[in-house]
């Protein structure tokens, strides 16, 4: 088995590995990388086949739903099968009529049926579900050639899902030779430090929501369903009603899970802003605004109450809020990775707040392993080597593993 990656090997965001053998090749992850201005043809890695050509390409695997992992799909022939997650496929099917950048629908393939293996080819296939910010996310254990490579996507120990992790722990697969391993927090966190769990979120959200005097804005990605489940608890604790646009609405309808919170739930309301109504209008959504319209509240019913509310915050409700006047005494809370407020990603917002006197308050746990989680994993699974993917600082996987082995972008190597 021949493993190359072609994005990945010192950088964070834009992942993608191809894997050979016996001539036959399928991909793990194809995603946009994090610093791209546009997602543009060009930024495809150079694999043999992505226009539907070559026959040897057998498909994409894909680890999650996140844009760094999965972004380039656009670009790729519709005759390339892909491997999801079922719930992470509906996900994406739902989230992209929504986007700014229209993206065709995503292949069809393989289903992953959590910890059952499958053949594609000379490769066997098993799916290892795990806790991550993105909702049904994967590690992959690939089989060919007598070898055993262990990719882990992203994953934590930290989440609603962290039982996930200890159970590989407990229950490791076997004579890995290689694990490809992400190391996001090496570098960013002192490798004894650990993240606060989602349950700690909550508690800070609770906090937060009691000292709110009026609306409680939680800037938050309706994608991350554990941070939407901490911020649904917190608001039900503090008697407020979260509301949700219909974008996150859909997103969690599209999880199927009935312990998710959905549209219809009390503790939940639909507050669609007039740039969605458009979008509605325009698209004839009809019949998804309606399946999702029970619990629906206009903006002159916040201004009543606001402080009866939290508003899973997005930025195209800021126009919204401005002619609502139900920003007396309002809070803005940030709950995504801090690296898009620093880049300028939403400086727009910033500015906003500024308009209104309104500061900004963090409360966030990673979407990743922190250092300690990841010495956990490589201890369980005693791999023959770990190799460096999704980190900006790859060396330092030398300072926590003994037997680590560095491979470039591009590099053909073998497992």
């Amino acid at each position: 088995m021949k493993v190359c990656i072609h994005r990945g090997s010192n950088q964070i965001g834009g992942s993608c590995v191809e894997i050979e053998q016996d001539g036959q090749r399928i991909i793990l992850d194809i995603g946009l990388p994090l610093d791209s201005e546009s997602n543009d043809k060009a930024l495809l890695p150079l694999v043999k086949g992505l226009d539907g050509s070559d026959p040897s390409l057998l498909g994409v695997f894909l680890s999650h739903t996140h844009l760094d992992h999965t972004g380039l799909l656009k670009h790729i022939s519709s005759e390339i099968k892909v491997g999801s997650g079922p719930a992470a496929r509906r996900i994406m099917d739902a989230a992209l009529p929504f986007l700014p950048d229209k993206f065709p629908p995503i292949p069809d393939g393989w289903e992953y049926d959590p910890w059952k293996s499958f053949q594609v080819g000379p490769f066997k296939i098993t799916p290892y579900l795990v806790d991550h910010s993105a909702y049904d996310a994967y590690a992959l254990l690939i089989e060919a050639g007598g070898k055993r490579l262990f990719y882990s996507g992203d994953f934590r120990g930290h989440g609603r899902k962290a039982k996930l992790f200890q159970n590989v722990l407990k229950s490791p697969p076997r004579n890995i030779d290689v694990l490809l391993m992400e190391g996001s927090t090496l570098g960013r966190i002192d490798q004894e430090l650990r993240f606060p769990s989602e349950t700690d979120i909550e508690n800070e959200l609770v906090e937060a929501f009691s000292n709110t005097q009026g609306l409680a804005m939680v800037h938050a990605s309706g994608q991350n369903v554990d941070r939407v489940v901490s911020i649904m608890r917190a608001s039900k604790r503090t008697n407020r009603i979260l509301l949700i646009d219909l974008y996150t609405a859909v997103i969690l309808e599209a999880t199927q899970n009935k312990n998710i919170p959905q549209s219809h739930w009390p503790e939940m309301a639909l507050l669609v802003p007039q740039a969605q109504r458009v979008q509605i209008l325009n698209n004839s959504w009809f019949d998804k605004l309606k399946r999702h319209s029970s619990n629906r509240v206009f903006m002159e019913k916040v201004k009543q109450n606001p402080d009866k509310y939290t508003l899973l915050f997005r930025p195209l409700f800021t126009k919204d809020l401005n002619k609502g006047e139900c920003l007396k005494g309002a809070s803005y809370i940030y709950s995504q990775w801090e690296g898009y407020w620093e880049r300028g990603d939403y400086d727009y917002v910033k500015d906003w707040l500024n308009i209104h006197g309104i500061s900004k308050q963090s409360i966030h746990t990673s979407g990743h392993a922190a250092p300690s989680d990841l010495k956990a994993l490589v201890q369980a699974l005693n791999p023959g080597k770990v190799v460096p993917i999704h980190s900006y600082m790859p060396e330092k996987y030398t300072e926590l593993f003994g037997n680590v082995e560095m491979h470039g972008d591009g590099e053909w190597w073998n497992v």
